[in-house]
């Protein structure tokens, strides 16, 4: 019986996938030193964590296990989440004029991308946020959920913050096709990342409408959602359809960029 359409589809980029977890396991030595500058900071950040908690008991209703749990599982989110950018090689192409050779491709760009992307983010994971969290319990005893659903919504979450961030990454390598030199646009996706996404600090300790602005950007449901989702200390229904719809917005806007980008593509000549 042949296969439909969708299915075609569908087995084209669960190959992608699969083709972007093997690519991004060359660099095997590459993400060994980055689990263990995680390992490392993690650590460091801990202290800071426990030393604050002793001060300050029950800070943003975090008790010290919660908070120490927060910071290496963020600490786990730099890799899979790319939080420090990239990860992505669209812009490069566009500079070179290779991404002429994508957008003729009998698939979406972005699609192909996401799912290349999702096959890296599942690699990261297994080699890049294991490690430190492994560590992190051996050293601190992180909090463990007991119930199957909370490790199942996590997961989705997990996967819903690395849509996000795909779509964020997206749209910023996508810039390059306006602008000659995208380093000053990535430098900013870098630190607006890196601050509103839980990072520093759990954002719930953001003062007033700095917390509240913090928790509706997109980059919270990178870090802060699925890291409160972990912890049971935001509602599963609220967190899942907040990222959910973050990403669906990100998509959308992104698939319009392309569009635009294709035709100015066309426009130049390559």
């Amino acid at each position: 019986m042949p296969r439909r359409p969708q299915e075609e589809i569908f087995l084209l980029y669960m190959r992608i996938a699969a083709y972007g977890f093997r690519r991004h396991s060359t660099y095997r030595a590459a993400a060994i030193a980055g689990a263990f500058t995680n390992t490392v900071f993690g650590i460091l950040r801990a202290y800071v964590l426990i030393a604050l908690w002793e001060a300050r008991p029950g800070l943003a209703g975090y008790d010290i296990a919660d908070a120490v749990t927060f910071c290496f599982l963020s600490q786990a989110f730099i890799g899979p989440m790319q939080v420090f950018g990239g990860g992505l090689e669209l812009s490069e192409r566009v500079r070179t004029g290779d991404v002429a050779i994508d957008l003729i491709r009998p698939a979406s760009l972005q699609m192909w991308s996401l799912a290349d992307d999702l096959g890296r983010a599942a690699y990261l994971f297994l080699l890049r946020s294991l490690p430190p969290t492994v560590v992190g319990a051996a050293l601190f005893g992180l909090v463990v959920p007991i119930d199957p659903a909370t490790w199942a919504f996590f997961l989705a979450s997990f996967v819903l913050g690395v849509i996000v961030s795909f779509g964020w990454r997206y749209l910023i390598a996508l810039s390059a096709c306006w602008i000659i030199d995208d380093r000053g646009v990535q430098s900013l996706s870098l630190v607006m990342t890196f601050f509103f996404s839980g990072m520093v600090l759990p954002l719930n300790l953001f003062p007033g409408w700095l917390g509240t602005v913090a928790g509706a950007l997109p980059w919270s449901a990178m870090v802060q959602v699925p890291a409160d989702v972990y912890l049971g200390k935001r509602d599963v229904l609220e967190a899942l359809g907040f990222q959910s719809a973050w990403a669906v917005a990100l998509l959308l806007l992104g698939a319009l960029v392309t569009r635009s980008a294709r035709r100015k593509v066309v426009v130049q000549g390559g």
